[in-house]
């Protein structure tokens, strides 16, 4: 099974807008059909609280013939245009059972359209897009309990069957997963707060893939600031999209590698392939 994971920082601007970014973002989705994957997980579509648009739909039918959708949006009193999660699944897979979480996360967290699990006959497909600790940490407490509450919901799922889970985990979780650590100890996305509950994550039975797959491997990363030009140029990334498994299925994964985006900043999407 080949699946992908994929922050797109808006669905809607990647398949209409005809900015230069836009058309950044349409070769990379142009990759990611000649990847011909299972299961592609979209975060940060940035759709309605009524979802993909009759003209969204065409235009991802034009691109993924052969997959259903699900998705899920941000819903009031969170606000609206805020991140959202999105499967695409072949139609030739089985049937799955939908599940839209919600796991008792404060503030908005859940009406934030940020999780979508997939559960299969063997195994669940899970996604999420965990919130941003925010500028000057103003979320940093929330975060830290997200990070508990979604903890928890993977070790339930772990407890059923295999977990395949993956997404914009908005941390880096070691020194070697950014190039800058000794600049961003308190920035968003590499607190202690956040690295340990990601280590907090993986030590309840999770197993990072890319890690497990390529040892110490430096300089790789999944991330790139758009506010800055030469991030990208530089090598200058965040590694904050992960693809994780139950620990008891680690060896069947063979492969777990970053997609290439070209010269698009921002994230680039993740690669696993695991027979399961």
């Amino acid at each position: 099974m080949k699946l992908i994971s994929w922050n797109i920082d808006s669905l809607n601007a990647a398949l209409t807008s005809d900015s230069a970014r836009a058309q950044l973002s349409r070769q990379v989705i142009d990759s990611l059909v000649e990847q011909d994957a299972d299961i592609i997980a979209i975060q940060e579509t940035k759709l309605s609280a009524k979802g993909p648009t009759k003209k969204h739909l065409a235009l991802l039918e034009d691109y993924f013939p052969d997959y259903q959708i699900a998705w899920r949006s941000s819903v009031e009193p969170a606000r609206k245009g805020y991140a959202g999660t999105m499967f695409l699944y072949k139609n030739s897979l089985p049937e799955p059972t939908i599940t839209y979480p919600e796991i008792d996360a404060p503030s908005t967290m859940d009406d934030e359209g940020r999780i979508i699990t997939l559960e299969f006959d063997k195994f669940f497909v899970t996604q999420v897009y965990t919130p941003n600790a925010g500028d000057g940490l103003r979320r940093l407490e929330e975060r830290q309990i997200w990070d508990q509450k979604y903890a928890d919901y993977l070790v339930g799922l772990d407890q059923q069957k295999p977990v395949l889970a993956s997404g914009d985990y908005n941390v880096a979780h070691k020194e070697i997963d950014l190039a800058n650590p000794t600049s961003n100890r308190r920035s968003p996305g590499f607190t202690d707060e956040e690295r340990q509950g990601f280590t907090n994550l993986l030590d309840k039975g999770f197993t990072d893939t890319f890690r497990y797959m390529h040892g110490d491997i430096p300089n790789v990363y999944s991330w790139w600031a758009q506010r800055s030009k030469t991030s990208k140029i530089n090598n200058t990334g965040w590694r904050i999209d992960y693809w994780l498994t139950s620990n008891r299925i680690a060896d069947k994964i063979s492969k777990s590698d970053m997609i290439d985006s070209g010269s698009r900043q921002d994230h680039g999407p993740i690669l696993l392939e695991i027979d399961i």
